[in-house]
């Protein structure tokens, strides 16, 4: 069993709603979520959109590979309406965002997956429900603990704890 941190980001639709149910079909087909943190409102990063984030961090204990799991997330997030359009470019609004921050100790480099997130350091809105869940978890790469990351983060978009 190995531990994924998983961020969950929504800015359309019931979002609550909508993270319940990833919550449920994760944990039916990826591994047991043992940890899930508060929730957070973050303004869009990248792109401007009418609606804010919800975003949540949870933790699957899985033992599934890293390749099996970012398929798995993907086909979540298609059954939850994110819909992918090839021609769009940079971010857009979507009901539904999972990404693996972190797959236990790591680092993963494929043509479809970068782990750990190659932008997280640069992103308030993931790096403080890490720090919520894990503030003491190394970076594989940079050798930096979840709080270290978020002191040096460059990102100055608001992000509010809700809960």
């Amino acid at each position: 069993m190995e531990a994924c941190h998983i961020l969950f980001g929504s800015n359309m639709g019931d979002k609550n709603e909508i993270f319940a149910q990833a919550c449920q079909l994760i944990n039916n087909r990826c591994g047991l979520i043992e940890a899930v943190s508060s929730a957070y409102e973050s303004e869009p990063w990248g792109f401007e959109a009418g609606e804010w984030f919800l975003n949540r961090l949870v933790v699957v204990e899985t033992k599934l590979e890293p390749e099996e799991m970012m398929r798995l997330l993907l086909e979540i997030e298609s059954e939850l309406g994110r819909i992918r359009h090839p021609e769009t470019r940079g971010y857009t609004s979507r009901r539904a965002d999972l990404d693996i921050l972190y797959f236990g100790n790591r680092i993963i480099v494929t043509d479809t997956l970068v782990v750990p997130h190659p932008r997280l350091h640069k992103r308030r809105f993931a790096l403080l429900p890490m720090c919520e869940v894990a503030p003491n978890f190394v970076h594989p790469a940079f050798h930096l603990t979840q709080t270290e990351l978020l002191a040096r983060c460059p990102d100055t978009l608001e992000v509010r704890k809700t809960d």
